[in-house]
């Protein structure tokens, strides 16, 4: 490609914009580039709805007083899943005889849109979301991004493809059953798959509308997060939307403990178990502690999405299509769902409760629960010959995650011996999803793998000059530093180091007399005054409260300028306290005086 950008982060695009370049002549360059022949793709953007969207960008960028950093997503190509709508688009769920114009954007594409992002194409699937193959389609068999004779994954085929071989930079799936994640497994990039309810589903063809969730594929985990909190929220018009109650943790420790299945199941594939293997090593080497558990009620959930009445939910989502329309396997799948009575329903409901209850508290105390994304992998040969066995056995470490409500993320784990991708993936309770794509960002930055199967390196970390989403940045600057004797009220409450930095020079530290534990004060002065050492702790908004309550008179919390200039919460003292207290400045912060006293 002469002129569109290839394999594109973000953060690249923005560059390219930043540059000089133009929305409209990359947007059309890459346009010309893209082929209707490839059977990723089921519909891509006429040059008339690219003209539109440029416009209505354009408008957008008016509107934002011609500042496009007001836009986090300028300019940026983009494709969904073709069972999400888009307005003035088909949408097919990959049955041509299903097929409808949608009358209005689902809210995660207008949300993405209303954030400058560019809708390039609508992307291949296994038929109405049924499979984790990618093979189960009228528009064809998607092939593996590594080695055509293989599997893509799906049921998101098409959009984990296109990222991978960075065609655009982000893409929406979606994941029942594991569809979000094992496609990127197979395609060596990421998938974010959310807690439920994060993502509305609002313009979504359902497969389960009970476990259903908008995923994001990307090739970096950054990025995959950035898309996820833009097009993630609230949304009334969805029934099983929720609103983020902003308790959960949103980082990992420096030495995380992780769980990780006894005795893993690969089907007798050496070579996915050997990437596995290898991961693990590499997280010991990162600090980590990995402790296996019994996986049997993991197992046990997994199987019941298909082999009990949970099939009858995709029964019901596809009443009133044509069984002669359908592919004869997803056919002969949900099918299976008139097998099942109203009571088995129930008794089938009663087994997920009672297995996701002993699931959420076995990986209660652990921060994340590790898994292969896949155990292995197959051909498409392989696959005519078994298509429901080996989809079976894909979705091994995915099928349960939905019913027992957790989140989770897939990474690229390395290359096997015959240079097919394996990969993991990060499993936490509801809501944990910053702290998966916080390690996430960790992990992928230790591998340092190329980006998909673009052979592009991955970028730099950029760090974030704001608090994770749902969270206040807070300032401490004595007993709470990390190892001082009050820092247990932080991390008790699932905050996060950020990073040590120093305050603007405008602010003098004293040792307040008979504090115990001993205390500092920090006060902003009018001169002479200096950078004074603080740490920065990202802290959920829904402990926030309980933290503020803690703190004793005459300190509490306040606006504080750090040396860069930006303006965190922070720790302050009432000037009356400061009367006789020693002026310890000179130490440049709380540390290096406890220090001196010890000495």
């Amino acid at each position: 490609m002469s002129d569109a950008p290839l394999a594109f982060t973000l953060t690249d695009w923005q560059q390219a914009y930043r540059d000089g370049q133009s929305p409209f002549e990359l947007l059309h360059a890459l346009r010309r580039e893209l082929r209707a022949g490839d059977s990723a793709w089921i519909a891509l953007a006429s040059e008339a709805q690219l003209d539109a969207q440029l416009d209505a960008l354009a408008s957008a960028l008016d509107g934002a007083a011609g500042d496009p950093s007001k836009l986090p997503l300028y300019g940026v190509p983009f494709a969904i899943k073709d069972n999400i709508d888009a307005a003035g688009w088909p949408t097919t769920a990959a049955c041509p005889e299903f097929a409808y114009s949608a009358e209005a954007d689902a809210t995660v594409v207008a949300r993405l849109r209303a954030a400058g992002a560019i809708l390039i194409g609508k992307t291949n699937l296994d038929q109405f979301a049924t499979g984790l193959v990618g093979t189960r389609s009228p528009y064809g068999a998607v092939p593996n991004s590594f080695n055509p004779a293989y599997v893509s994954g799906g049921s998101s085929s098409g959009s984990a493809s296109v990222i991978a071989r960075g065609l655009v930079p982000f893409a929406l799936g979606t994941d029942t059953a594991g569809s979000g994640r094992v496609p990127a497994g197979f395609n060596n990039i990421v998938g974010l798959k959310p807690t439920k309810g994060w993502l509305p589903n609002t313009g979504l063809v359902p497969a389960c509308k009970t476990l259903d969730c908008i995923s994001v594929f990307a090739l970096t985990v950054a990025d995959a997060l950035t898309v996820a909190t833009i097009a993630g929220g609230y949304d009334a018009a969805d029934p099983y939307s929720r609103q983020n109650p902003t308790s959960a943790k949103v980082g990992m420790p420096a030495q995380p403990r992780l769980a990780v299945p006894a005795n893993p199941e690969f089907f007798g594939d050496a070579q996915n178990q050997a990437v596995y293997e290898a991961a693990l090593g590499k997280l010991r080497e990162l600090g980590a502690e990995l402790v296996e558990i019994d996986f049997a009620p993991f197992r046990q959930l997994a199987e019941q999405l298909y082999q009990g009445s949970w099939v009858a939910e995709r029964t019901v989502a596809m009443e009133g299509v044509d069984p002669a329309h359908i592919n004869p396997v997803v056919r002969g799948i949900v099918a299976g769902g008139h097998n099942y009575s109203a009571c088995d329903a129930y008794k089938a409901e009663y087994i997920r409760a009672e297995l996701s209850r002993r699931i959420n508290e076995a990986l209660a105390g652990f921060d994340a629960l590790v898994v292969p994304t896949s155990p292995t992998i197959r051909s498409l040969a392989e696959m005519d010959v078994e298509p429901v066995l080996y989809n079976s056995q894909f979705g091994t470490y995915t099928n349960f995650t939905n019913l027992a409500d957790l989140s989770a993320l897939a990474v690229p784990a390395g290359l096997r011996a015959d240079g097919l991708p394996a990969g993991i993936t990060l499993i936490a309770p509801a809501w944990h999803d910053q702290a998966l794509a916080a390690f996430g960002q960790r992990w992928q930055q230790a591998l340092n793998l190329p980006l998909g199967a673009t052979g592009k390196p991955l970028p730099a970390p950029k760090p974030s000059d704001k608090p994770a989403p749902g969270c206040i940045r807070v300032a401490v600057v004595g007993a709470h530093l990390t190892g001082m004797p009050l820092n247990f009220q932080l991390t008790s409450r699932d905050a996060v180091l950020v990073e040590q930095t120093s305050s603007a020079a405008s602010y003098r530290l004293f040792a307040l007399p008979g504090s115990v534990p001993p205390k500092p004060g920090l006060a902003r002065v009018a001169e002479d005054g200096a950078e004074i050492i603080v740490e920065l702790w990202d802290v959920p908004q829904a402990r926030f409260g309980e933290f503020v309550a803690e703190i004793p008179p005459p300190l509490g919390i306040g606006n504080l300028q750090l040396a860069d200039g930006r303006w965190v919460k922070g720790f302050i003292c009432e000037p009356y306290a400061l009367a006789g207290a020693r002026d310890i400045t000179s130490f440049g912060g709380w540390r290096a005086f406890i220090a001196s006293t010890q000495a």
